[in-house]
This record gives structure tokens, sequence and C-alpha cells, in this order.
């Protein structure tokens, strides 16, 4: 991941620390570098819930958040923030904190189906100036204990970066019977409306 050396582009900045998210871009030939947004995502998460907000209000308001606050440190790049949120029934997940919570949350979204709220925001100069926002519905099989045990056992730690505990790209695929929306927000980033917009901005060419 480097940035460009045409100083007529502006340099992109991608303000997380997701692997999937950095994958994408990069097998997408983008070049970026990475730069975590720490933000104290239960708090607003909190907060929103207190007001009523909705799953895809929350993830663009944290997505806005990450992207401002690295913007503010790199005036001239183009930062992207990203962030997702798993709704089931009006109940937000987050990413499970060990296996045995990644065990219960599949658990309780087997055999049901949960949304998947993403947005993405990009700010330049400490001010938001794009932002996308996209919703999918998954639903995951009815499953056998004896296969979940077998697929946590494959993933391994790997799986705690996923807030649904799955990674859709992977062994994650096995979990679902259908799934209904974009790919690549449900990998946690709406690619193609991005790019559109960075070539827009000369990041992408042609």
């Amino acid at each position: 991941m480097t940035q460009s050396d045409d100083q007529s582009c502006p340099s992109l900045v991608l303000a997380s620390a997701s692997q999937s998210r950095a994958r994408m871009l990069s097998a997408a030939g983008i070049e970026f570098t990475a730069q975590p947004a720490y933000i104290d995502e239960d708090a607003v998460k909190q907060s929103l819930s207190s007001e009523g907000a909705e799953s895809i209000d929350v993830a663009e308001t944290l997505a806005e958040l990450k992207a401002v606050k690295i913007s503010l440190s790199n005036p001239q790049s183009l930062v992207v923030g990203a962030d997702s949120i798993l709704d089931l029934e009006g109940v937000w997940f987050d990413k499970p904190a060990d296996l045995d919570h990644a065990k219960a949350h599949l658990m309780t979204l087997r055999g049901k189906t949960h949304s998947l709220a993403t947005a993405a925001v990009v700010a330049l100069g400490g001010k938001r100036i794009w932002h996308y926002r996209d919703r999918s519905n998954m639903t995951m099989r009815n499953f056998s204990d004896a296969f979940l045990e077998r697929y946590l056992a494959s993933v391994g730690d790997d799986i705690l970066s996923s807030v649904g505990a799955y990674h859709l790209e992977g062994r994650g695929a096995q979990l679902f019977s259908k799934v209904d929306g974009d790919f690549f927000s449900i990998l946690g980033l709406p690619l193609l409306p991005l790019l559109s917009f960075l070539r827009e901005h000369n990041v992408v060419q042609g």
C-alpha cells in the first residue's frame, strides 16, 4: 500500500484497520495508505440507540467520525471511513470477543435473516464530501451444532474481526442459504460506488 507518485492526483487514506477493506482496495489496484481511526464506537452506538436511530444511520455516523478524524491530520488527502452494523430484529451485534462469543452469535443468527447496514464516507480537509449507504439481508441456514463446531475450528481467531463471525468470501459462505445484497458491501465497503467517486477525483484513471 503506497501513495501515488502522481502529484496531480490526491492521495487516498483508508481510515480503518480492517484487513477485508484493505484487501478490496488492493485487489482493485488502488494505491492507498491505511491509518486506523480509534473512536469510542460503543459510546456512539449507545447514544444513537437511545435516540432511536436506525442501524444504517449509526453505520454512517461511525464512518463519518473515522473519516473526519483522520482527515484532520491528512488535510490534502481523500480519507475513506466505513462501518457496518449487524441488526437482528432490532438487536445490534458487536464483534465477538472470543470464539465462545462467536459461537453464541452464530447460534443466535442460525435459521434467521439479519440485516447488515454498511456505510462509507469520504472526507477532505476535515469535512465530509461524499457518502454511500447500503443494506443487505442475510439468511443463515439451520446448520447443525456439529457443523458449527467444525466451522469455528477451521476459521479460528481470524473470525473475530467480523461483526457477524463470518467471512462471506471464505468458509462463511457455508453458513448461508440466501444472501440479498451487494457482495462488496457485505465485506465492509461499497466498492463500486466508491470507485466511481474516486474516478471523478482522478484517484482512479479511466
